[in-house]
């Protein structure tokens, strides 16, 4: 196995462990406002709670992708890094909550499943969505920025040859 399909395989690894603790905290904040806050509302149970709970998943997985997960690829850590990147993985999520959603509700409308159950199935697949959009988009390598000074000595140099 090549080297870099071994990166990708152990940085997948490590999103899906990461992506473990923000399901843990999106099923039990959905859990939460399902027994406690919306208990018997239908738009409370599915649309409402799905968005808080999704939120805190959201704050959970991006810390961990930050520090762990991407972490060789913040090249600048530091507030302004962190907020930036957050800024990009919100939006990026923002497509990962819509295929959750999506699903979420499909799957209840098909099988009239409880929420939780029909949570965790769309959250299966939409962390796929995720996963792509953080590796490519969110923390994908960046080229490094080629320093006007070294471009100038490198036509020197080669001028004289």
């Amino acid at each position: 196995m090549s080297k870099v399909l071994l990166e990708k395989a152990f940085r997948l690894l490590k999103f899906s462990m990461s992506t473990l603790a923000g399901t843990a905290v999106d099923m039990l904040v959905l859990w939460i406002f399902k027994q406690f806050v919306f208990k018997g509302w239908y738009y409370g149970e599915y649309m409402i709670s799905p968005v808080i709970s999704f939120f805190f998943a959201v704050l959970t997985n991006f810390t961990l992708a930050y520090f762990i997960v991407w972490k060789d690829r913040v090249s600048h850590p530091g507030l302004i890094s962190f907020l930036r990147h957050f800024a990009g993985y919100g939006i990026s999520s923002l497509g990962g909550f819509l295929v959750k959603m999506g699903l979420l509700l499909l799957i209840e409308k098909i099988f009239h499943w409880d929420v939780l159950i029909c949570n965790l199935l769309a959250l299966c697949f939409s962390g796929l969505v995720n996963f792509a959009m953080n590796e490519w988009v969110v923390f994908g390598k960046r080229k490094p920025k080629l320093d006007p000074n070294e471009i100038f000595l490198d036509k020197l140099n080669n001028k004289d040859q």
